[in-house]
């Protein structure tokens, strides 16, 4: 039955089940497919349930369908994009550019001079705890 729904079509299909990662849709009595959590509403979904209830009936596309029989849907796609709202941008602050002051170079020394380092520390009392 999966092979009658060509990629692109838009159904009516009903909702059979909800799941935290989406929802599952009958196109009719023997075919079912998922509407994935991205797929339900242009935004952020946080949960399926704020959205769609068990029994609903809803416009799905079909993303794909997969040779084992698996049909991915889409809510989002049957409906219009929302218009993001025009806000007027601030200019950005000039950017002020520090001068580089020089420093004496520090950083990491070889194993070799700070093994020097180490014994002469090694050999002063007033570090040697107690």
């Amino acid at each position: 039955m999966a092979n009658q729904y060509e990629v692109g079509s838009v159904h009516t299909g009903k909702v059979t089940g909800i799941q935290p990662y989406g929802a599952f849709v009958a196109l009719d009595d023997e075919t079912q497919g998922l509407v994935h959590i991205s797929e339900i509403t242009h935004g952020f979904v946080k949960d399926v349930n704020e959205h769609l209830k068990v029994g609903d009936e809803v416009q799905v596309k079909v993303l794909s369908v997969e040779e084992s029989g698996k049909i991915a849907l889409s809510i989002k796609a049957t409906q219009e994009a929302p218009q993001k709202p025009q806000t007027a941008r601030k200019p950005k602050p000039a950017r002020q550019v520090q001068p580089k002051i020089e420093e004496a170079p520090s950083g990491f020394n070889t194993l070799k001079d700070k093994l020097t380092e180490w014994i002469e520390q090694s050999k002063r009392e007033d570090l040697i705890k107690k």
